[in-house]
């Protein structure tokens, strides 16, 4: 059905919004920098670890944002399951 592909449009284009403003922020806290350029830089590893790992177990601000990170990833990970999932065949 055709309203059911939209909706599933509107579903990333909203929840995706916020992506690249808390991906950035997480980037800063991670690389200790505020430069603005640590968005376009493809330096991963490290960022992954920090996600999946506890790389600053002192730092507060990391620990409390690489949580809610994590939540809103998993979030949209299931949002992608439940598309692929529920999406219509045709």
């Amino acid at each position: 059905m055709e309203i059911t592909k939209h909706i599933w449009l509107m579903l990333f284009i909203i929840w995706g919004l916020p992506l690249t403003m808390y991906r950035s922020k997480f980037r800063k806290i991670v690389y200790d920098t505020n430069s603005w350029t640590i968005n376009i830089k493809p330096l991963f590893f490290k960022e992954i670890k920090a996600l999946f790992g506890n790389m600053y177990p002192e730092n507060k601000q990391y620990l409390k944002f690489r949580n809610f990170y994590r939540f809103y990833l998993a979030i949209y990970f299931l949002l992608f399951i439940a598309y692929t999932l529920f999406k219509d065949p045709s």
